[in-house]
């Protein structure tokens, strides 16, 4: 129990560690997607950093067991040079008894990922859509590009000649329509800026002239001004979106709406969303196994498994595509369904047998084989 303990420990802060620095290039990637429609909508760094955090639980599907297989990996190798494997080897451990806290591990990391997989990504990617979507109808009144008519509204149009550094607008045209008891209001001015909060935008703009023409009788009214104020028109209500099948939890999948139910195309994509939410929390102990048998079998050198350690991670790499390529078969056949239980499965439940003492006697018969051929 002690040796658990401590290789649990060491094993949790090596996951740990990693899972988080993978999170952070997986944040600092998904960034960049919402960059430029905070940037061009004047929306607030908030909404930015809400995004981002949002987007991040989808991920943890592919972050968790690959941070636990590297972590495996690390720890294993790292005990091994400094003898530890060995002498617990010596006391009569087997190779699964020496897995047995990795294993552990990850089993409590697949469980956390079917939680993930089953509510909290799909709420997070949810609301994630829905916030995008609102900002761009809330703010895109402020979407107003340079050196073209924009047309803000139904009655409203905006001329820019130029953005500079800071945001400001410089050159402006205005031509306001909508109040139908009045003449149209024709706006220049030398410089503006877009102001917003969270009731309506507003273009501030200074150093103008408002001008005027009535249409009865001809009289030309102009007012000269140094600070203006022009409301913009509201976006109007955000139209309701239909939530894609990452986007609902394993119950609302499970238990379909009605409209759903009519669609056999949906259903298939519903159902093959059920199985990748049961099948893909297994790939953390697949993962796990698969390193402990490449860690742990044959002979264990002080020197380094280097070798190993890239036949661990070249077989995660090329299992991991198998999924992907497996899940988007899955989608159209049941070929495509078997392959993805396949990849997950076949791969566990060899290597869970190859670190059990059964095969120990197997494997020595071999040995002993190949080394009666070769001599």
């Amino acid at each position: 129990m002690i040796f658990d303990r401590y290789l649990l420990k060491n094993l949790f802060i090596a996951t740990l560690f990693t899972a988080i620095s993978l999170a952070a290039i997986i944040m600092l990637t998904q960034s960049l997607r919402f960059l430029e429609l905070i940037i061009n909508s004047g929306a607030s760094g908030l909404s930015f950093f809400a995004l981002t955090f949002l987007a991040l639980p989808r991920f943890f599907e592919v972050i968790l067991p690959i941070a636990l297989m590297i972590g495996t990996v690390f720890i294993y190798n790292k005990m091994t040079a400094d003898s530890e494997m060995v002498v617990m080897r010596t006391s009569g451990f087997s190779p699964l008894r020496m897995g047995r806290p990795a294993l552990m591990l990850g089993c409590l990391i697949a469980v956390t990922i079917f939680i993930i997989t089953a509510w909290i990504s799909p709420l997070s990617l949810s609301k994630m859509q829905v916030m995008r979507v609102t900002i761009k109808a809330q703010f895109s009144n402020l979407l107003l590009r340079d050196g073209i008519f924009n047309q803000v509204g139904k009655d409203l149009t905006v001329y820019i000649h130029n953005r500079g550094n800071g945001g400001d607008l410089e050159g402006l045209l205005i031509h306001d329509t909508r109040d139908k008891t009045q003449p149209p209001v024709t706006v220049l001015a030398k410089r503006g800026v877009i102001v917003s909060d969270d009731d309506k935008q507003q273009v501030v703009i200074y150093d103008g002239s408002r001008q005027q023409v009535s249409p009865q009788t001809g009289a030309y009214n102009r007012l000269d001004f140094d600070r203006y104020t022009i409301d913009l028109p509201d976006a109007g209500p955000v139209q309701q979106r239909w939530r894609e099948p990452d986007e609902r939890t394993l119950l609302e999948l499970m238990f379909p709406d009605e409209e759903s139910k009519k669609d056999a195309k949906t259903m298939r994509e519903f159902k093959t969303e059920i199985h990748r939410r049961f099948v893909s929390p297994f790939l953390a102990i697949t993962y796990t196994l698969i390193s402990l048998c490449c860690l742990l079998l044959g002979d264990l050198n002080r020197r380094g498994l280097g070798l190993r350690i890239i036949i661990a991670t070249g077989s995660v790499i090329i299992l991991q595509g198998l999924y992907l390529v497996a899940y988007n078969l899955a989608k159209e056949s049941m070929m495509g369904l078997a392959l993805m239980y396949g990849v997950t499965f076949v791969p566990l439940m060899a290597a869970y047998y190859l670190l059990t003492p059964a095969s120990y006697a197997v494997r020595q018969k071999i040995k002993q084989q190949w080394a009666g051929m070769m001599s």
